[in-house]
């Protein structure tokens, strides 16, 4: 596998606007075939990193459906989204910096607690698998515009989780794999039971 021609297909996969804010590099010392980092208010946008070590081991199919829902997932925990969290770490801060030039102890004391809440609050969510389920789906309808249809795109990805999981030695499915797969599993055609919203809401 040619490391340049695989980030130059890759990125022909992405929409437009995520092409412009996505950055795909080759990773080796990453302990994962795929892994980005968190969006951050000053961030520009995606940070890929791939270990094409473990990658080209992968089916052509199910990296690009990883890839999808990557980005995808990245793209709906940015922190400057409108949220009830994000409201109480904006308020917080600047809360704080009032308090700070008054020179309350105690008014700092709170800020500071309730930034800390809101904080935790983002990254609790930003991880939950209503979160993955959403960019799980996002990743199907995007790969429809590149030629798969809804069944093939969701049975690949469903084949791709436990694939990742194999390659970097774990054998045990974490719950938000289970929730994606049976997810994926009825969207796919392979099973009637779909994930209740208020397991998927696990956060």
């Amino acid at each position: 596998m040619n490391i340049n021609e695989e980030i130059a297909r890759l990125r022909d996969l992405l929409p437009a606007s995520w092409r412009m804010t996505t950055s795909i590099k080759s990773k080796p010392e990453q302990n994962e075939p795929i892994a980005s980092s968190q969006i951050l208010p000053w961030s520009k946008g995606v940070q890929v990193g791939i270990n094409f070590r473990w990658w080209r081991q992968l089916p052509e199919a199910q990296r690009d459906l990883l890839l999808l829902h990557e980005i995808s997932w990245r793209q709906k925990t940015k922190w400057l989204q409108i949220g009830a969290y994000q409201g109480i770490a904006a308020v917080s801060l600047v809360g704080g910096v009032v308090e700070t030039l008054q020179g309350d102890v105690t008014g700092i004391a709170i800020a500071l607690l309730l930034g800390t809440i809101g904080i935790n609050q983002i990254l609790r969510g930003n991880k939950s698998s209503q979160v993955r389920v959403e960019a799980d789906q996002e990743a199907i309808s995007i790969a429809q515009k590149r030629g798969y249809t809804e069944e093939e795109a969701a049975k690949v990805l469903l084949e791709a989780i436990p694939a990742v999981a194999r390659l970097i030695g774990r054998n045990t499915p974490e719950f938000t794999e289970l929730i994606r797969c049976q997810n994926l599993k009825a969207i796919a055609g392979l099973s009637k039971t779909t994930i209740p919203d208020t397991l998927i809401n696990d956060f």
